[in-house]
């Protein structure tokens, strides 16, 4: 009796262990990119396809861009930007823009429109004999930041693992057998770059394990695009390790190396390498460049190439994976969530997407409950690829597509916009507890506040600097595009918010002073710039609001005007008034007298700002002049930045411009692009709404048909891939990171003086927890609840200082003392005064 209780205790763990577990599952190779799992570490990103016979890995290395160092402006903005404020001003919006895309924006004189993202090329691994195989998985093993490629041929088992090991700057693939001297195959590379060099060197490479190859390469130089020529030189190269002889004879394997009968398992020739008969074997993929940051492309790429593989190498597959894996959950444990048992683990992940979002009565027999787990690998999915494709020392923050594109004029050149996309690829990473993260989107904004102090000069005749709406690797700040979605200029604004969100975060006081310029200086250049509007003046003194012009509501134009352009639209008026407030809070909590000019200025110029309107339909105004259309479905609503992500619209304390932009947001209805999906859910989760925010997060986990360009008979819509990527269509990252901020802010929210504990939980989330979630004011915290309703709460603080606390739950709790009973929401407020280094226990009364 005892044995079987045993058992039975034995296998209920395994049962939770593997409910526990978080991977993406499918039972066949991948046939389309969208279908290939991601593998990452910031610098190296790979697709792994999985197929047996011809393995394909499609690489990419962050610093490979078409073009060179360059900036692009119209030597004609200067004169002629005045010209088109006076044409707005009047009402002469089409010739505004008309003006504007021949004498302002940089096209008009011939010049590019930023530079595309490139990729490497592929790996291609072939394994004669292999294309006749059976009982076939394949896996991301998001736990472990790991690929996993099993199945059998002729009875034996085969199987791959694949890593972008953190720590590293290669990609490395382990073969294994169940049987020794069952791996032989040739690797090769390949590269969509036109005339690029391929070759070997015999020249054997580390090896603490086995046999060392020589290395196989693939040189090249980015492309071409609009007239610039490409100058990013890039060297791949690729080595194999690889245990030969049975188990008994393996401790010979270095001696026969000595012996010269290394040809015997493995050769490298003509840029190919082949192995035969070995028992494992790992490949070894790294890519160099040139590129030594922004302005410099005087590196050696051979050198950085073979200083990366050989530091690789030299640890060997084992210690290379335990160091990743190290890394890794330094980083990706910080936070669980958990909202019950997988009940699905050995349905394709592509098919659980599929079902997600259907109704009781449309679930197959196969899924016939709501697959909660789902939504948790999802969210986990998204601190996964963020961890992967942006580290602490890139040169490069996460693109459109992260550190992931096959292609080499990818959709919007997989760019930086700044209107939207960028900033929303690191919602994630302050709530969600990953705030290295952080460091590259750090890099970039003092980067391009250097090079924007020339387009501010050289454009606006303004001090400060000043980024459009996009930016590239050479971190080019004058308008990209044409007038109607370029020619906005607050994108420095926007930016400064997530330097003002790392202190909030953390208390950092060293890193607010060493950012602080930077946020005064872009103050400074919008306060230069804002101009008197004619038309709209403050009802209280009769002076003319103060306003930018030209302007745009980002790519959207109001209902009768026939173009974007205008003045004064509400996200730049709330993006103003935000810097600027935030640059005067700064400014106190570094003490700093310095500057009192230019504060003065920008105290006086907030009195003059345009305020929020409410419109003639309930509305939350999107221009200064009543114009939306309540039939718009727009995928932008960007005068709901002040909703989320900045803390303008608050329930507690401007609940008219709450309910106001609860009625923009109805009238844009629901499904989208996959970001713009992703975004809703956090605005949703902002007015409280769990059952609204649910019901977006289902929409943003539709199965997106990702083979309509082979066979021609489905039409993408937004939403998600079979690999879990978002689908705006086509690819971008912006939708998982926004998803996954959007699912922290259900459970979490601190942006209103106070942290909300499970502020918007939906129905289907019933029972659940969450731990290592961040709250603004150097908090963490861990919650859990039964029945939809909160039992317990952690709060550690690292800083120490008051903790407000807000719950629809009494709660009880050492040194806890409540403030006040709420009547909205009916919730409760709490203060604990909290000291450093302290954790901090609430129960449910």
């Amino acid at each position: 009796m005892k044995k079987l209780i045993i058992l039975s205790l034995l296998i209920n763990l395994c049962v939770v262990a593997m409910a526990q577990e978080h991977r993406l599952w499918y039972d066949r190779p991948a046939q389309t990119w969208t279908q290939a799992l991601p593998i990452g570490n910031g610098t190296m990103g790979g697709m792994v396809y999985g197929t047996p016979a011809v393995e394909r890995i499609q690489l990419n290395e962050e610093t490979i861009w078409a073009g060179q160092p360059n900036q692009v402006m119209n030597p004609e903005a200067k004169e002629y930007l005045p010209k088109v404020r006076q044409l707005i001003f009047e009402g002469r919006y089409k010739e505004a823009e008309q003006l504007a895309n021949e004498k302002v924006m940089p096209f008009g004189a011939g010049q590019n429109m930023g530079m595309p993202y490139q990729p490497f090329g592929d790996l291609y691994i072939a394994m004669p004999g292999h294309a006749d195989y059976s009982n076939y998985e394949r896996l991301l093993d998001i736990d472990n930041a790991l690929s996993i490629v099993r199945y059998e041929v002729d009875g034996v088992k085969y199987e791959r693992e694949t890593i972008a090991p953190l720590g590293s700057k290669v990609v490395a693939i382990h073969l294994t057998a169940s049987e020794p001297g069952r791996i032989s195959f040739t690797a090769s590379f390949t590269s969509p770059h036109s005339d690029v060099l391929t070759g070997s060197d015999p020249t054997p490479n580390p090896s603490p394990t086995g046999v060392g190859s020589g290395y196989a390469y693939l040189h090249g130089v980015s492309g071409k695009h609009e007239n610039l020529k490409g100058k990013v030189r890039f060297m791949g190269l690729m080595a194999v390790q690889a245990v030969v002889g049975h188990a008994s004879q393996r401790a010979d394997a270095e001696a026969a190396a000595t012996l010269g009968n290394v040809a015997h398992y493995i050769s490298t020739a003509d840029g190919q390498l082949s192995v035969i008969g070995a028992d494992e074997a790992t490949v070894y993929v790294t890519v160099g460049t040139n590129v030594v940051n922004y302005k410099d492309i005087t590196g050696d790429e051979k050198a950085q190439a073979m200083q990366r593989l050989q530091e690789a190498m030299t640890l060997g597959y084992e210690r290379l994976k335990v160091r990743h894996e190290q890394f890794y959950h330094q980083l990706y444990d910080r936070v669980k969530l958990d909202l019950g048992s997988d009940l699905y683990p050995r349905v394709p992940t592509s098919q659980r997407i599929a079902q997600f979002a259907r109704t009781e009565m449309q679930r197959s027999e196969a899924l016939p409950t709501t697959d909660n787990h789902l939504v948790e690998t999802y969210f986990q999915f998204g601190r996964y690829l963020l961890i992967c494709s942006s580290q602490p020392d890139n040169i490069n923050p996460a693109n459109l597509q992260g550190i992931w594109n096959e292609k080499m004029l990818p959709s919007w050149d997989s760019k930086y916009t700044t209107n939207i996309n960028l900033e929303m690829n690191y919602w994630p990473s302050e709530v969600c507890n990953l705030t290295e993260m952080n460091g590259p989107l750090f890099r970039l904004i003092r980067e391009v506040s250097e090079t924007g102090r020339q387009t501010a000069r050289d454009m606006y005749g303004a001090d400060g600097w000043v980024l459009h709406h996009n930016t590239d690797q050479w971190r080019v700040t004058g308008p990209i595009d044409r007038a109607a979605t370029g020619l906005w200029p607050m994108g420095a604004a926007w930016l400064c918010r997530h330097l003002w969100e790392h202190w909030l975060y953390t208390g950092n006081r060293d890193f607010l002073r060493q950012y602080y310029p930077i946020m005064l200086d872009a103050a400074r250049f919008y306060s230069q710039i804002l101009v008197e509007d004619p038309k709209h003046c403050l009802p209280t003194t009769g002076k003319p609001y103060l306003v930018v012009c030209p302007g745009e509501s980002p790519e959207h134009g109001g209902k009768g005007r026939p173009s974007p352009l205008d003045a004064g639209v509400t996200m730049d008026n709330q993006l103003v008034a935000e810097l600027f407030h935030n640059v005067l809070e700064a400014r106190k909590a570094i003490d700093t007298i310095a500057t009192i000019e230019t504060i003065e200025i920008i105290k006086t110029q907030l009195t003059r700002l345009p305020p929020m309107q409410i419109g003639r339909w309930g509305q939350l105004q999107e221009w200064l002049d009543d114009l939306d259309d309540p039939k718009d479905d727009h995928r932008h609503f960007s005068h709901l930045y002040g909703l989320f992500p900045s803390n303008q619209i608050s329930p507690f304390r401007t609940p008219e411009l709450w309910r106001a932009a609860r009625t923009s947001l109805e009238a844009r209805g629901d499904v989208s692009t996959g970001w713009s999906m992703g975004w809703k859910v956090c605005c949703w989760a902002r007015l409280l709404d769990g059952e609204h925010a649910y019901k977006l997060i289902q929409d943003q986990l539709t199965l997106t048909a990702d083979t309509f360009l082979i066979f021609g008979t489905q039409k993408q819509r937004g939403g998600t891939y079979p690999n879990m990527f978002d689908a705006h269509p086509p690819f971008q990252i912006d939708g998982n990171f926004g998803c996954t901020a959007g699912i922290a802010e259900m459970l979490l929210q601190s942006h209103d003086g106070f942290i909300y504990l499970l502020p918007a939980l939906p129905l289907a989330w019933k029972d659940g927890s969450v731990r290592g979630l961040r709250a603004r004011g150097g908090f963490e915290v861990d919650m859990y609840w039964k029945d939809g309703r909160l039992t317990r709460a952690v709060v550690r603080s690292e800083i120490g200082g008051p903790c407000r606390i807000r719950t629809a739950t009494p709660l009880k709790g050492k040194g806890l003392k409540a403030e006040k009973e709420s009547n909205f929401n009916h919730t409760y407020l709490y203060n604990i005064q909290t000291r450093a280094g302290y954790t901090y226990e609430l129960i449910s009364r």
